[in-house]
């Protein structure tokens, strides 16, 4: 099956990896809204243009495609427009993943090498599960989540849609991370984050909330906070 990639940036090389490995699909090009990148060619692919020409695809029966932006809120808007297409999203599953016969993945989900996928656990639409990340037994990870590289999540963890865990950071078991919350790089989570909320540090505090308040600490603390999360 021909497919188009959206998405022509570091992501996006990434998710084009992932396909060949797997070797279930035929990528034919990426498509980008940066300009200045159409007629190029990235890792061996044209960059052909951008989503407006989807309808010229389809005529060249380009039947799929996938969503290879970071951005959580721009792949959730992305998939949107793409699920009023005729064209299919599909997954880019690398073979080193390795994901149990009982877990539930939704479509234009990302999982990347070396990721683990335990028993009963629910992937939503447009998830990214990171380079050797592990999601635990029953854990639910909501539509348009990035799970970084080397997150950790325990058992029946439940991540919001939008939410953001970063690179190296462990969730415990039971945890409620909110809707478009950030969970800063290295964090240790052993509380609940609230939507639209930013934590860092070990154990994770809040220093941000979901109306951009930042939350005061002692200067010290706010140095080592936000040190940890960069």
């Amino acid at each position: 099956m021909d497919i188009i990639i959206i998405g022509a940036g570091g992501h996006g090389r990434v998710v084009l990896d992932i396909l060949r490995a797997a070797g279930l699909y035929h990528p034919v090009g990426f498509l980008d809204a940066n300009p200045h990148l159409h007629g190029r060619r990235v890792d061996g692919l044209p960059v052909l243009g951008d989503l407006n020409i989807l309808d010229t695809l389809r005529a060249k029966a380009v039947e799929a495609a996938i969503i290879a932006i970071g951005d959580n809120g721009v792949r959730r808007e992305y998939a949107g427009i793409l699920d009023q297409s005729k064209l299919i999203l599909i997954n880019a599953i690398h073979p080193s993943a390795n994901l149990a016969s009982t877990c539930t993945i939704g479509k234009n989900v990302v999982i990347a090498a070396g990721s683990v996928v335990c028993a009963h656990c629910q992937i939503g639409n447009s998830v990214i599960l990171n380079t050797g990340c592990i999601v635990d037994h029953e854990s639910i990870v909501g539509t348009a989540a990035h799970i970084c590289p080397g997150a950790r999540l325990a058992g029946r963890v439940t991540v919001g849609s939008g939410a953001f865990i970063g690179i190296g950071a462990t969730v415990i078991q039971t945890i409620r991370i909110g809707a478009d919350a950030v969970v800063g790089a290295g964090a240790v989570v052993i509380r609940d984050v609230p939507a639209g909320a930013t934590v860092v540090g070990v154990p994770a505090r809040v220093i941000k909330t979901a109306a951009g308040r930042a939350v005061r600490y002692s200067s010290g603390v706010v140095r080592q906070l936000v040190e940890t999360a960069v």
